[in-house]
């Protein structure tokens, strides 16, 4: 008995380090990560003027594939519904998902997937025609909805609407460009979504001017990175990705100035960051200058919110939530130490 116990404990460590270190060998033998992203989302994800995938959600597929392989561009970017999605990231199609997905407890305990961290604090809202004549959503009672399939927006729009007494007509559509095209074309009164994806919708209606999003928020929706479960190994890989961008933020580290700080820095924390000293990254079983790598790559966190959704972008969106908390937000990232 005591020798099948010890079998046994010997074959499950050995089954957990096969299964802890299984992503991150399989990324570094096919030279690329495979990233799963919305199918067209302004400011998230989206196909630019030069063909090339860009957004708040591809910049952090390409800072892990820095991270694990020296170049933020091998990445190969796999388009998904919200439907597919995690189907996708459970079965081994994708390495990373990084599609606009809210961190929910069911989703957490119930899918075989780790959320990596909040790269996006959002909340549900509507977005209506000025010409509806609505001034908030408590006046939406007998609306029809459009609304994207497979989504926690679904159940948000029912409780919202059964605890304040109303009635609506949910038509809803597998993507955010269906829905698009369905309001447009007056099939619903409505739209509901994340309130970052109605700014984006909105973006692309013919006259955007006449389009308004409501002033009430019904839901939090913290979105973020997510990774199978039972690869601790990548999932801190992914983790501690998403942290670098936000503590290059704070220390003031950019794609620009990050060889300079790398040399003139003083501070022991940014030097454990950059690999100048130390090294972090034999932690993650990469190299000590992922940290690095992500920064002069891809940008930090800040660099990214603003060309890819804040003012630099179409989109426009303030810092808000998705300030750094030195800055009275909710971004924030553990010690690099």
């Amino acid at each position: 008995m005591k020798k099948l116990l010890k079998l046994s404990l010997a074959t499950a460590v050995v089954c957990g380090v096969v299964a802890n270190a299984g992503t991150l060998q399989n990324v570094q033998k096919q030279g690329y990560l495979k990233c799963g992203v919305s199918t067209g989302l302004p400011g998230f994800a989206e196909v630019g003027s030069n063909k090339q995938w860009k957004g708040l959600d591809v910049d952090m597929c390409k800072s892990v594939a820095a991270a694990v392989l020296g170049d933020a561009s091998k990445v190969k970017i796999v388009p998904l519904t919200a439907k597919e999605r995690f189907t996708a990231l459970q079965s081994g199609e994708i390495d990373l998902l990084s599609r606009n997905t809210t961190w929910t407890q069911s989703r957490d305990t119930t899918l075989g997937v780790n959320f990596a961290g909040v790269n996006y604090y959002d909340g549900q809202g509507f977005l209506v025609s000025k010409n509806l004549g609505v001034n908030s959503a408590k006046e939406l009672d007998g609306a029809s909805v459009c609304i994207t399939a497979g989504t926690t927006t679904e159940l948000n729009l029912a409780e919202y609407f059964k605890v304040n007494g109303m009635k609506y007509r949910p038509i809803t559509y597998d993507t955010a460009d269906q829905v698009r095209k369905g309001f447009e074309a007056g099939r619903c009164d409505l739209i509901t979504s994340d309130a970052s994806q109605l700014y984006a919708i909105r973006t692309q209606l013919a006259t955007p001017k006449n389009y308004k999003v409501l002033p009430e928020i019904i839901s939090k929706e913290p979105l973020g990175p997510l990774v199978r479960q039972g690869d601790d190994e990548w999932f801190n890989i992914v983790k501690w990705s998403l942290n670098a961008l936000k503590t290059a933020e704070e220390f003031g580290i950019t794609s620009k100035n990050v060889d300079t700080m790398a040399k003139t820095t003083k501070k022991p924390e940014v030097k454990r960051l950059l690999g100048v000293e130390g090294n972090l990254g034999k932690n993650l079983h990469i190299d000590k200058k992922w940290a690095y790598n992500i920064i002069k790559q891809v940008g930090n966190y800040g660099e990214s919110f603003k060309r890819n959704v804040g003012m630099d972008s179409p989109l426009k969106i303030n810092r808000g939530l998705n300030a750094l908390w030195t800055d009275g937000g909710l971004q924030y990232s553990p010690p690099f130490r």
